[in-house]
């Protein structure tokens, strides 16, 4: 199935947060905190036609309270509006 984001909007797949550390130490929920990150699946358009500066495989940290999940083959994602990207990660 393919999932095209109407709008200024980005379909994302939740990045998890590690439940161990490095050294086998278990992170409790309570003492994670929560950063927002994801890889992107889709993105949209602006509202002239032309395409956000996103592309499907970008690692994103993401901000905002609203975002909407769907769930598609089994799998979990989020559409999250583009003001609400904060960066990009980009591995060295």
């Amino acid at each position: 199935m393919i999932i095209r984001p109407i709008g200024e909007r980005v379909l994302l797949k939740h990045q998890k947060k590690e439940e161990v550390t490095k050294g086998g130490i278990y992170i409790p929920e309570s003492a994670r905190q929560e950063k927002k990150e994801g890889i992107v699946i889709a993105v949209g358009t602006f509202e002239d036609g032309k395409e956000l500066p996103l592309k499907k495989g970008d690692h994103v940290i993401y901000g905002g309270y609203q975002s909407d999940e769907i769930e598609v083959d089994g799998e979990e994602y989020i559409f999250v509006d583009f003001k609400d990207i904060l960066a990009t990660v980009i591995e060295e």
